[in-house]
């Protein structure tokens, strides 16, 4: 049995390269931790990402790409949830040191379900004209671009 990967639909590889800067986020808060950086400033640039990037992106895969599967799929369930509590880690004002460090562990595990999980399945039942109509979504979407006030993590 081969594991070969499943090459990704092109109209998901948008989807892949925003969770390939989801993970360089994780890598981020790391470095943080790893060299004690202000909470403070490793805050601030996690807000930024989780308002400019993340929330659009959960916005795309919950309206666009999970309704390609069964409206009970165990699958979507996990990801629906997995977003809720990303969201509350990035929302938590109470205690940043604990939601950051649950955010670097949990954002990662979130996003490699999705990519060798969630997405197999997905390109699985999807039609061509849905990949088309995901696509023409894309193509509206702004580029990824980092904000290098502060970068904490060199």
């Amino acid at each position: 049995m081969s594991n070969k990967p499943l090459k990704r639909h092109t109209a998901l590889q948008p989807l892949s390269r925003e969770h390939h800067h989801g993970l360089l986020l994780s890598w981020k808060l790391r470095e943080g931790f790893k060299k004690n950086i202000d909470i403070n400033r490793m805050k601030t640039y996690t807000d930024w990402f989780y308002s400019t990037h993340l929330i659009p992106h959960f916005d795309m895969e919950e309206k666009h790409i999970f309704p390609l599967l069964e409206n009970e799929n165990d699958l979507v369930k996990r990801a629906l949830s997995d977003h809720e509590r990303l969201k509350w880690l990035f929302t938590d004002e109470v205690n940043p040191i604990k939601a950051l460090s649950l955010i670097e562990e949990e954002l990662q595990l979130h996003i490699r379900f999705e990519e060798r999980v969630l997405f197999p399945e997905i390109q699985k039942v999807a039609t061509e004209t849905q990949f088309q109509h995901i696509e023409k979504l894309h193509q509206s979407h702004e580029k990824f671009r980092d904000n290098l006030t502060d970068e904490f993590w060199k």
